[in-house]
């Protein structure tokens, strides 16, 4: 559990600049990453992402837990877009009566988007790894989004951690009584845990809004402050984004 707190989140370069300048950095690296026809971009995005969360002392556990499903993704993606599109055949075999057949150029697009998600990945990382959710949300808020969708984020980034804590509960009690003992008592207790999570989840849904329509929550959430701008990160930020449309346009 303690993979998803903030524990990890040190003192760090990229920690003092303002949530908001970080956000159209990352907002705008997003937009060349997705727009590049091409490998070498992405991969420099991905090669410097990378490297900024190991300057940030980022625990590699941690770093594996992030990069787990995009990287299944990933897998599932090339592997379809190889076996499944394209015209130029590279190899074919066999498999219980079936012709599979690989196709470079299908491959090589699933590889071009593969690239393009490991640096999307990459950047929101790290975003996430060097800001707090408040100064991430705070941010959202200055750059006019919705406010329904900052509250339910909010909400929902509150109750992850209560749910989280009531799952580790019953699955301890539910492994120590031998719960998890075979395929079929696996099953069934997962079943039960997930039941039990969904009427928590709803439970908690109902004692919240109770409490805060009680406390006078008109729907009006005070976010962080901002404070001006500094001129030294808005000065570095707009260098970064040249430096970084040039090796894009390369």
């Amino acid at each position: 559990m303690k993979l998803f707190y903030e524990h990890f989140k040190k003192d760090h370069l990229l920690s003092g600049i303002d949530a908001r300048i970080k956000l159209i950095v990352a907002i705008v690296l997003l937009l060349l990453v997705l727009s590049y026809k091409g490998f070498s971009f992405p991969l420099i995005v991905s090669v410097l992402g990378f490297g900024l969360c190991l300057g940030m002392k980022i625990p590699l556990k941690v770093f594996a837990v992030r990069f787990s499903e995009p990287f299944f993704i990933v897998v599932v993606l090339v592997a379809l877009k190889c076996f499944f599109s394209g015209s130029d055949v590279m190899f074919s075999f066999n498999l219980l009566g079936l012709d599979i057949m690989g196709h470079k150029d299908g491959l090589i697009d699933g590889l071009m988007i593969a690239c393009r998600i490991a640096g999307a990945v990459s950047i929101a990382a790290v975003l996430g790894f060097s800001t707090p959710f408040t100064g991430l949300m705070a941010g959202l808020s200055w750059l006019r989004v919705p406010k329904d969708f900052i509250e339910v984020l909010m909400f929902a980034y509150r109750y992850i951690f209560v749910l989280l804590e009531d799952a580790m509960v019953i699955y301890n009690a539910q492994k120590n009584r031998l719960g998890y003992s075979s395929v079929r008592r696996g099953l069934s207790s997962f079943g039960t845990l997930a039941g039990s999570l969904t009427l928590k989840a709803f439970e908690n849904s109902q004692n919240t809004t109770l409490a805060m329509v009680q406390r006078g929550y008109n729907g009006d959430m005070p976010l962080l402050k901002h404070q001006p701008f500094k001129s030294c990160e808005v000065a570095c930020s707009l260098v970064f984004i040249i430096f970084m449309g040039a090796l894009w346009t390369i």
